[in-house]
């Protein structure tokens, strides 16, 4: 059975999680009392919350240099669908510091320098989406180092022809961005700042829904989303007025990869919910504040949620 969503990851991450006995303090040595090794990447953590939900999915990236190993062991274990293929560039390192407590000791997060994947992993890439089945959808997410360089044309060139399918959605910024929005994909879902990079300008939150009224009518975007942390969210739809809805408030513990649960649980609601796109919103965003309450990231308990029906809302054209 083909899945129902690909993701696609350029930018993987061999991340080491250390938990230390008390707050770190800068400028001395400090010794964790446990450790775990993980690999990220957006598009991985996507197609996690999407297997949770029920939906298949397969996550594709690329892994290289000494941590590659570790990566695919890791990869081979868990219990939705990761794809890794190889690439000379060697996979870009991270580390998370967790304190005991998050309410006085915040995660801190460090990230390695991106790295561009060489060309033939950037064209073995691009073979996987255009061998896709046509009714795949198929999800860019992240930053894609390199974008515009001639290695990345063979990528570049299968993404605008998922595009024009219908059948591409993108999670992503920077060069990346501003060349997908002039295509016809299905979905372009972006926090605020990437929002204001694209646009040229950094509106207020209260200008938000219009400065996104006017980039939606110019591009060939079918539907665009701008969440901005646990303030509103915005959604232009063709045809509809901008929607503005609000997540839960919760206590944030770590709002890393909330956007990524975001996605997945759009994805769901419109795949196997059938839901619009407002209903789609309305269902996703209490589980993105669910992973913003949570350490980790898409490992929160589902069965604790409370989620409306999500047809109960007026419907838009969808």
């Amino acid at each position: 059975m083909p899945p129902a969503v690909l993701t696609l990851t350029a930018n993987l991450l061999a991340e080491t999680t250390f938990l230390l006995p008390s707050s770190p303090v800068l400028g001395s040595t400090q010794r964790a009392v446990s450790s775990s090794f993980q690999v990220g990447g957006k598009g991985l953590n996507v197609a996690k919350m999407l297997a949770r939900l029920g939906t298949p999915a397969l996550a594709l990236a690329a892994a290289g240099g000494p941590v590659s190993e570790a990566c695919r062991i890791w990869a081979a274990a868990q219990p939705w669908r990761i794809e890794l293929l190889p690439t000379t560039t060697p996979t870009r390192a991270g580390l998370v510091v967790r304190g005991p407590d998050p309410a006085t000791a915040p995660e801190t997060t460090f990230l390695g320098p991106d790295a561009p994947l060489c060309a033939d992993a950037f064209a073995a890439l691009a073979a996987q989406l255009d061998a896709a089945a046509p009714e795949t959808i198929v999800a860019l997410c992240g930053s894609v180092p390199g974008w515009a360089s001639p290695a990345a044309a063979s990528l570049r060139a299968a993404l605008t022809r998922r595009a024009r399918t219908g059948r591409l959605v993108v999670d992503t910024y920077g060069p990346a961005l501003a060349e997908l929005s002039t295509l016809p994909a299905e979905l372009i879902k972006i926090n605020a700042d990437e929002f204001a990079a694209l646009a040229g300008s950094s509106p207020h939150p209260a200008e938000r829904a219009l400065a996104l009224e006017t980039l939606a009518s110019r591009s060939p975007v079918k539907v665009w989303i701008v969440s901005d942390g646990p303030h509103s969210v915005h959604l232009a739809h063709t045809g509809a007025p901008v929607i503005t809805l609000n997540p839960p408030i919760v206590p944030e513990v770590s709002a890393t990869g909330s956007g990524d649960v975001l996605l997945a649980a759009l994805l769901h609601a419109r795949l196997d919910l059938n839901c619009d796109w407002r209903e789609a919103l309305a269902y996703a965003l209490p589980l993105a504040s669910a992973n913003a309450a949570h350490p980790g990231v898409a490992e929160f308990d589902l069965t604790r949620m409370e989620l409306a029906d999500p047809h109960s809302s007026p419907k838009l054209n969808s």
